[in-house]
């Protein structure tokens, strides 16, 4: 029975969209597996990870008959992606398997029933809806996402806390060494609403929205987040925790301001961090009138000093910071300066955009 006949392309691009969360290796084998469902002449490609479900439809022409079928996610799109560009592809079932016809190429696949396979139901008692641009939301995403924790025990730190309150989303990431917090007006206004979205769901959104003025819609609901957009629905859970008070952690009265140019400032942390200690990835920043010095050293008594210029009028200071946190900031922001803002060789570092107060950075410092 055909499923689909159509061009590469029209299968492939669909397919991806849905393959990233799946896992190559889970104790349930039919997560390995996508599912493929034919109702009339649409075909719906659907993956899960129990976690996290994303659908999307392919477009092609075949029967009106209905069908539905798991096959090896990964294994299909090796197959599509090795395909010549714009060559016809045909999805057939043939008993329990499935055959992928292209040109003078066959490939015959393993399937297991559909009716086997884990669906994530649609959110009851919702919260918030709210509509903005896929561009604005993936904006805010590469603001924040790269302070995220990986793997901590403190679960509610691994992924990223969404604040809706009155005309306003915020988003805020933290490890517990440095937190980030950006903000967007949204065109309507809204009662006050906080969700966690786990790490896999933001890296996920992130790779699949788009750079466009298109409509996402996204329906936040007790333990569950829908986002619509384009052909794709993504369901998420959410991670049930406190989040931290971010609003406790951004320094207030911070006197001593620099501002610095992004590219330069960035160019000299990379060099500097060629000789930090592998371990610690320290760098002591000492700022005096006119100056910014950066130095770093290792284990084998090595050292590099950079310098820069700067309009600075205010009294010497000393601090130390981990690289690859302040590295992180300057290559996910896209500005041409930073505004950094310190207290004392024992406070936090507060990185802003000069004149806007929709993103902040807070860095703890750390002893040299």
């Amino acid at each position: 029975m055909l499923l689909i006949k159509t061009l590469r392309d029209n299968l492939l691009g669909p397919l991806q969209s849905v393959c990233g969360i799946v896992e190559k290796r889970h104790t349930l084998p039919i997560l390995s597996n996508v599912l493929i469902e034919k109702s009339g002449s649409q075909l719906t490609l659907l993956a899960t990870d129990i976690e996290i479900q994303v659908q999307t439809h392919a477009a092609g022409s075949a029967g009106n008959d209905n069908a539905a079928v798991t096959v090896g996610a990964r294994k299909l799109q090796d197959i599509l992606r090795s395909l010549p560009e714009g060559v016809e592809v045909s999805l057939s079932l043939e008993e329990k398997r499935m055959q992928v016809r292209a040109g003078k190429s066959r490939f015959n696949l393993q399937t297991l029933p559909a009716e086997d396979y884990p669906r994530m139901t649609q959110p009851d008692g919702e919260q918030a809806r709210l509509q903005l641009t896929q561009k604005q939301f993936k904006r805010l995403i590469g603001l924040v996402q790269y302070a995220m924790a990986q793997q901590d025990i403190r679960y509610y730190l691994n992924g990223l806390l969404l604040v809706v309150s009155g005309s306003e989303m915020r988003m805020v990431a933290t490890d517990g060494h440095r937190l980030a917090y950006a903000s967007e007006p949204l065109p309507n206004t809204h009662s006050r609403t906080e969700v966690i979205l786990p790490r896999k769901t933001v890296l996920e959104l992130s790779r699949l929205l788009a750079e466009n003025d298109e409509a996402l819609d996204i329906r936040l609901a007790p333990n569950q987040a829908v986002f619509r957009f384009g052909d794709i629905e993504l369901v998420s859970k959410l991670i049930d925790g406190k989040f931290p008070d971010y609003e406790r952690v951004i320094p207030q009265n911070h006197t001593k301001i620099v501002t610095l140019p992004r590219t330069t400032l960035l160019q000299s942390l990379l060099r500097a961090a060629i000789l930090t200690n592998d371990k610690f990835r320290g760098v002591r920043l000492v700022l005096s009138p006119g100056s910014l010095k950066i130095i770093s050293s290792n284990a084998e008594q090595e050292e590099a000093q950079e310098e820069i210029e700067i309009p600075y009028e205010d009294e010497a200071l000393d601090v130390g910071f981990n690289v690859t946190y302040l590295l992180d900031v300057l290559n996910n922001v896209s500005v041409e300066a930073v505004e950094c803002r310190l207290a004392d060789a024992n406070s936090s570092a507060l990185i802003t955009f000069p004149g806007n107060d929709h993103f902040k950075y807070v860095v703890m410092p750390m002893r040299i």
